[in-house]
């Protein structure tokens, strides 16, 4: 899940194909569904994204009552309107009104506080909770950013590499070499340094002695001389989420493919290819396409079915990007990694949203 961020942004308008009191206002590359009239291109307005939680003083105000998602319906979900898909709410709410939003644009202000808006956290079901105990040595995943969102992650023309992003559960593991020992976690606890005691019962640790996830970071380890090897895998199939790529979470066919590697190598912590590092030792994420980064071809492969079964069972969550040689993004601060998530994910009906 990637960081929420709310904060004023410069709009280009478009016609809505359907609708005659409609528009569309375009954030990088997402469009929200406006009222026909209200915004031109070059305005500037407050961008709330997806999985945001808004009070109810706000939601009167922008009259969408019983109109938001969740149970409480007050989170901000993706939707279609008269057949064009909206993500995210544009608005000038009143407590902004003295405030400069060029200028806040500009600056990339943040708003999230002052507004009282809060990042909806997924429920977490029994298989997947479980006793914790803190671990410091454990190697963090990182929140990824929608490319629509941030679509100068990546230059024109760069070389990349499109894997599948699968809908299941993160597992973290952290092989510590001088202990002898691997730390589990979920995302949830592992943002806190929080490992999940061993548990039989536990999805993530059924995962990780299912698959030989632990013994396969040892050996990486002795490879690579490294201190610390941290290993990200999805953990898939039914049971875990709506989508379930034909395996089975309950039992011993619990589905798992490794997404990411990092290792801490001479005090230095360096992310990896999996392909490259792991490849026969552990099951992996399929690898969609390598070239040149395009939005278009980003923005096919994030569509379509799902490539993992070998059966294409249903459709596809979407894909991560990542440069084909590692790098550091200032847009992101961080690591040159995004994701694409298809339309058709985001609007299908009784999806589950587990951490």
């Amino acid at each position: 899940m990637s960081t929420l961020r709310v904060t004023a942004e410069v709009l280009t308008v478009h016609e809505h194909p359907n609708a005659d009191a409609l528009e569309l206002a375009q954030v990088g590359l997402y469009r929200a569904v406006v009222a026909k009239g209200v915004y031109r291109t070059g305005d500037v307005a407050l961008y709330i994204p997806e999985q945001a939680v808004l009070p109810a003083e706000l939601i009167e105000e922008l009259g969408l009552t019983g109109r938001l998602a969740g149970g409480s319906a007050d989170r901000v979900k993706a939707v279609r309107l008269r057949g064009e898909l909206s993500q995210g709410i544009v608005c000038r709410p009143g407590a902004l009104a003295d405030v400069d939003l060029v200028r806040a644009a500009a600056e990339g202000t943040d708003f999230a506080e002052r507004l009282g808006i809060t990042k909806w956290v997924p429920p977490i079901p029994p298989t997947m909770d479980g006793e914790v105990q803190p671990a410091p040595a454990l190697l963090p995943w990182v929140d990824i950013e929608n490319v629509q969102r941030y679509p100068d992650i990546f230059a024109p023309g760069e070389p990349v590499v499109l894997t599948e992003k699968l809908h299941g559960s993160a597992c973290l593991l952290t092989y510590v070499a001088d202990e002898d020992r691997a730390y589990v976690s979920s995302k949830g606890f592992g943002a806190k340094s929080l490992a999940l005691k061993e548990d039989p019962r536990n999805l993530y640790w059924r995962a990780v002695r299912g698959h030989g996830v632990a013994e396969a970071a040892a050996r990486l380890a002795e490879r690579l001389g490294a201190r610390r090897v941290g290993v990200f895998g999805e953990v898939y199939g039914a049971g875990v989420q709506d989508l379930t790529y034909g395996a089975d979470g309950r039992r011993d066919t619990l589905g798992y493919a490794v997404f990411d590697v990092s290792a801490e190598i001479g005090g230095t912590v360096t992310w990896l290819d999996p392909a490259q590092v792991l490849a026969g030792e552990l099951p992996l994420v399929p690898r969609l396409f390598e070239g040149p980064y395009d939005s278009a071809t980003v923005l096919a492969h994030a569509s379509g079915r799902e490539t993992v079964s070998g059966r294409a069972l249903h459709l596809r969550e979407g894909v991560v990007i990542r440069p084909a040689v590692e790098r550091y993004s200032p847009v992101t601060g961080g690591r040159a990694i995004a994701k694409a998530v298809s339309a058709a994910y985001l609007t299908r009906k009784g999806g589950t949203e587990y951490e």
